[in-house]
């Protein structure tokens, strides 16, 4: 499965357009990484576990697209965009969406 963010791929032609697919998930840290967090933000640098976190949120919604891309028989996810929205305090959604597209071979 191709992923790409660009509208076309140069050299290959999109044979049919399957339409929009898309993965999310929403995602928190235990109370623990909430409070070291707490801390870092008064001493600075990066939060480490909110990295983590946003890392696996983006992985299981790409995942998530693509195993929806795949059921309908693209071979292509074209112009993949990332889009991420607070639920509630301490969780955070990723949603990932983008074309499927069958490619010529």
């Amino acid at each position: 499965m191709l992923i790409s963010n660009v509208e076309v791929i140069p050299g290959r032609n999109i044979q049919s357009h399957l339409g929009l697919v898309q993965g999310n998930t929403v995602r928190a840290k235990h109370v623990g990484r909430d409070l070291m967090a707490g801390l870092k933000n008064i001493f600075g640098g990066e939060l480490v576990g909110y990295t983590e976190l946003l890392t696996e949120a983006r992985e299981e919604a790409v995942a998530r697209m693509v195993q929806q891309a795949a059921a309908i028989g693209a071979n292509a996810v074209l112009n993949v965009r990332f889009s991420t929205s607070s639920i509630t305090a301490g969780a955070a959604e990723l949603f990932a969406y983008g074309t499927a597209v069958k490619l010529e071979e």
